[in-house]
């Protein structure tokens, strides 16, 4: 059987940013269970080390590297690299990397804007614009963009979040639209909220802290394990979008039918919560 006829996340070889925990590790977690060798990438040497340690135990290939997914000369490098240090061609480049970083307009700071952009845009915008071609020239392969119902949702005081998310759902479409027919894959990931680390490393306003924590347990309606498996079976179906959970499929119909409310129910909700 050709390799077109099996599932593309089958046996993969694959990339994954923002490896060493979260979304990112349960991602290369689900390609080392369906047989495929990954490429542990992290900006932080020693949560990437973690991951890679924990699938060679269970007895699949793993490598962690360390890099920032925000330098474009970095990025360059790893994916000269990435098919050397795996042993075969790439097939699936998972850019998931990303910080959390917030506060309402005017007051975030110019710092933690370019911060945020730095990882959350311009980390997807490298993966794709240095793997992309190498993938299309192959004739086979995906790419998963983790973006969030953040791209669409655009809660009050997410400020800088929202757009970095917005831009990689939109770059994922293009993307799409741009590879249609090459033999590669392209999905963007919207999740609402799942259990990870963004909020304890990203950068909140003091009194939005502790609301963001107790959200992660309060709102959860899924796993990241749970989001990385449905997401590469999305891929493998040729989905371009997928919305893990049932609040963000219902938030992504209201947006379209009805924005203007969607935003002001929105404002208010959140302001019923968070005070």
């Amino acid at each position: 059987m050709s390799r077109k006829k099996l599932r593309l996340s089958t046996g993969a070889a694959a990339v994954v940013t923002g490896a060493g925990s979260g979304i990112g590790r349960s991602f290369a977690y689900e390609v080392a269970k369906r047989g495929g060798a990954v490429l542990c990438v992290d900006i932080d040497e020693i949560k990437a080390q973690e991951t890679a340690d924990m699938l060679t135990s269970l007895g699949s290939q793993a490598v962690a590297y360390t890099c920032d997914v925000g330098d474009a000369k970095q990025m360059e490098v790893l994916a000269d690299k990435a098919e050397g240090i795996l042993g075969r061609p790439i097939t699936l480049i998972i850019n998931n990397a990303g910080v959390g970083a917030g506060g309402p307009i005017g007051e975030v700071s110019l710092e933690d804007w370019h911060w945020c952009l730095n990882v959350n845009l311009w980390g997807v915008i490298h993966g794709c614009h240095f793997f992309a071609p190498r993938l299309k020239a192959q004739g086979y392969g995906g790419i998963i963009n983790v973006a969030s119902a953040a791209a669409f949702g655009a809660a009050p005081e997410m400020t800088a979040y929202n757009v970095t998310k917005a831009g990689v759902l939109s770059l994922t479409e293009t993307l799409a639209a741009e590879l249609t027919g090459t033999g590669v894959k392209v999905t963007a990931l919207c999740p609402t909220v799942v259990p990870t680390n963004i909020v304890n490393n990203g950068r909140l306003p003091a009194a939005r802290q502790e609301f963001a924590k107790s959200a992660m347990t309060r709102f959860a309606l899924t796993t990241a394990d749970i989001v990385a498996r449905k997401t590469l079976d999305a891929l493998d179906r040729g989905n371009l979008y997928m919305l893990p959970q049932i609040d963000g499929r219902i938030a992504w119909r209201i947006k379209r039918i009805a924005p203007r409310l969607y935003a002001k129910v929105i404002g208010e909700t959140y302001r019923l919560f968070a005070s």
